[in-house]
């Protein structure tokens, strides 16, 4: 399959696109164009002085999309949760010029690299955010399926506020994604053996010395076939309170999904791997006694009928597989509460687990704290994998969706 090969003679975005290279006036004389313009147009504090970007997209149709009906040497029996390249990407832009500071129309371009000015807003203040969701493969090959992703679509808006960014709206998000899905079909997992999992990218790209926000906006969503993101696979995971790293502090950024969140648990997080465990389980910055998040779960636990999880009050992100599981935890009789809960709590617990949308639902077979092991219950019999099963059939449509959850790509 042949990409676009075509290129504005002027492009001198802060952000080119790997087929561009070469295309005009080889490809290290454009990149000399790139950073002397990013150079002169870079702003102070307010962030004047900024020029649009003249670059273009190749204009892609129907007929370049991938038609194949499987990823390559795949083992789909093994995927784990790593980065498979894949063959296309969405990206779309928004500057000041752009009709309200919103985004114009996207392209899918193929998948690669991409050039940043190296006074980019995302790269020098960590101006960005991103999502996390999947595409499941119908039965009987009939088309994929999304959960929720104008949940997804929200929850970026809902941070590009808090980042001082423009958002694409919930439409031009959620076709993005289905043109990405479609674009890449060839890489969505047979059924039960994994999902087609997206990343969309919201970010400062446009130059800025000052600190302020970015002139200029790219939107990008990529995708990769993933398996289980846990190496245990679906069995149940072993987590260590960390009480000396925290996660978020009140008043931070703790509630959105932006990039800046994710590094800063890294040490802690490599620290407890070598140490045997899957991951770490934060407390509250201020008490330190009160459960925030593992480093990229929602935590919850079960004592008898009811189920305690963590309130999403700013510095706990609002899952979406957390609300989904709560909603269907309350149909089940269980008394739901989104509450301050406390490690002794945790500590007394009959189960406890952890969501999200790369986990799904993961049951946590021990916590330690303070150098103590506390054990829970695990199996086929708790409120767990009573959880997993429903929500995983839903989507992958394997169970009636009576709440309208899920949207078919076809």
């Amino acid at each position: 399959m042949a990409a676009a090969s075509s290129l504005s003679s002027a492009a001198k975005g802060a952000l080119l696109l790997p087929w561009a290279r070469g295309a005009a006036h080889g490809g290290g004389g454009l990149a000399r164009v790139l950073l002397s313009g990013a150079l002169a147009t870079a702003g102070g504090g307010g962030g004047g002085g900024s020029r649009r970007w003249q670059s273009s997209l190749p204009q892609l149709d129907h007929a370049d999309r991938s038609d194949e009906e499987s990823g390559g040497e795949i083992d789909w029996d093994n995927l784990g949760f790593g980065l498979t390249p894949t063959d296309y990407m969405y990206v779309m832009r928004s500057s000041p010029e752009d009709l309200g500071g919103g985004f114009s129309r996207g392209e899918l371009c193929r998948y690669g690299n991409i050039e940043l000015s190296p006074s980019s807003g995302v790269l020098n203040y960590a101006q960005g955010l991103f999502e996390g969701m999947k595409a499941y493969r119908r039965q009987g090959g009939g088309g994929y399926t999304l959960f929720r992703p104008e949940e997804n679509a929200r929850r970026m808006q809902h941070g590009a506020e808090r980042m001082c960014m423009p958002a694409p709206s919930v439409d031009q998000f959620v076709r993005a994604v289905k043109d990405t899905v479609l674009a890449n079909r060839r890489w969505v997992p047979p059924q039960g053996k994994g999902a087609l999992y997206l990343r969309p990218l919201l970010m400062g790209s446009g130059p800025i010395l000052g600190l302020a926000p970015a002139p200029e906006y790219t939107f990008l969503i990529y995708a990769a076939p993933v398996g289980n993101y846990f190496k245990e696979g679906l069995a149940p995971i072993n987590l260590v309170v960390d009480d000396a790293f925290h996660r978020a502090m009140p008043g931070g950024t703790g509630g959105v999904k932006t990039i800046a969140n994710y590094a800063p648990v890294l040490r802690a997080q490599v620290d407890a791997k070598s140490k045997g465990f899957t991951d770490v389980l934060y407390l509250d910055s201020v008490h330190k006694r009160y459960l925030e998040e593992v480093s990229s779960c929602n935590v919850f636990v079960v004592k008898g009928g009811a189920v305690a999880t963590p309130a999403a009050r700013g510095t706990i992100l609002p899952g979406i597989t957390r609300k989904s599981v709560i909603e269907l935890a309350r149909e089940r009789g269980y008394t739901v509460e989104e509450r301050l809960v406390s490690i002794d709590e945790l500590v007394d617990a009959d189960e406890v687990f952890c969501t999200g949308t790369a986990v799904v639902v993961a049951p946590v077979s021990s916590v330690t704290y303070q150098g103590q092991r506390h054990a829970f219950r695990t199996g086929p019999d708790t409120l767990a994998q009573e959880l997993y099963t429903t929500l995983t059939s839903i989507q992958m449509g394997l169970a009636e969706d009576s709440k309208g959850w899920t949207v078919a790509v076809d």
